[in-house]
């Protein structure tokens, strides 16, 4: 998986994981919030997931409270909010940095490998049109920003936090990326 697959994970439950242990599948790095305006992208995430799992595609969720402290709670809240308010069956991981000095080493090799997300700018400007500080150029920007993964492990693309699952650039990314061999 072309570098990635070296990383140890903890899943919601605490149960340990490997990153390799989704070798030869599409993935959808996120990292997600329980308290942001664009949580609702959890119905989408989830209804994505059920129609694609089944050709080899993972949307991979991991927490994050860096961004106004929109996901406060401990592993145990959110497990269970994304489960009753979403039904969440795609892998949730604890809570992790994705930004700043505690960045998780996941989230270093992402945003170094794919510094700019397609559709940031709009975003960016939306956020700092609220007075709302944003992170600097290549550092994830807010709740829900997406990172394609090819079957062999490379960094396919990168999406802003507002480009949904439904949006056709995302669903061209991914489908190009399914219909490749393993």
């Amino acid at each position: 998986m072309a570098g990635l697959e070296d990383f140890s994970l903890r899943r919601i439950d605490g149960i340990p994981t490997q990153l390799s242990d989704f070798r030869g599948k599409v993935l959808l790095i996120v990292n997600v919030a329980s308290k942001c305006g664009l949580t609702p992208q959890y119905a989408d995430m989830e209804a994505f997931y059920r129609r694609t799992r089944v050709r080899g595609f993972e949307i991979l969720a991991f927490p994050a409270n860096d961004f106004l402290g929109q996901e406060p709670g401990a592993d145990d809240e959110i497990a269970s909010f994304c489960s009753t308010a979403y039904d969440v069956t795609f892998p949730l991981f604890s809570k992790i940095a994705v930004t700043g000095p505690d960045k998780h080493p996941l989230y270093a090799a992402l945003t170094r490998a794919l510094p700019e997300a397609v559709s940031a700018g709009p975003m960016r400007e939306r956020l700092e049109q609220f007075g709302i500080p944003v992170s600097p150029p290549g550092e994830i920007l807010w709740n829900f920003e997406k990172f394609l993964i090819a079957r062999d492990g490379e960094i396919v693309e990168r999406f802003a936090p507002d480009v949904g699952v439904d949006d056709p650039r995302l669903i061209a990314a991914v489908e190009d990326e399914l219909n490749k061999e393993a």
